[in-house]
């Protein structure tokens, strides 16, 4: 069982940065991938980003490439995405999720999910 808890969403406004955070509860964070996610209202929920259970391998959405960061530190049990230069489209709720092992960017594939957070962008 992991449960996931994120951190770090808000109002800002086009242009701006946020980092979210994503911490796991147990032991076995690192023999889990992680992946954030989003979903606007109205629309699917969608990648955004994922990251191996080592950290050595990244995907993301083309849509947030050289924008957003995803890293993790399995020290502290915590997955991190770095949101740079904003934009407006961005608006959503954020999720992080958990998958045993290989990861996906297809999110019927994980397992454990949050709560989710609101990332607001303004024009």
């Amino acid at each position: 069982q992991v449960q996931l808890v994120e951190s770090g969403g808000g109002l800002v406004q086009a242009g701006g940065s946020l980092r979210l955070s994503c911490a796991a509860s147990g032991r076995t964070f690192s023999t889990y991938a992680m992946g954030w996610f989003r979903q606007a209202p109205g629309k699917e929920r969608e990648f955004v980003a994922r990251i191996s259970r080592n950290g050595g391998v990244i995907y993301s959405v083309e849509s947030v490439k050289g924008r957003f960061t995803i890293s993790r530190d399995n020290a502290k049990n915590t997955v991190y995405l770095q949101m740079n230069s904003l934009k407006p489209e961005d608006t959503a709720v954020y999720y992080c999720a958990a998958r045993y092992g290989l990861g996906s960017s297809d999110p019927t594939q994980y397992e454990y999910w949050g709560q989710g957070t609101q990332v607001t962008v303004s024009s």
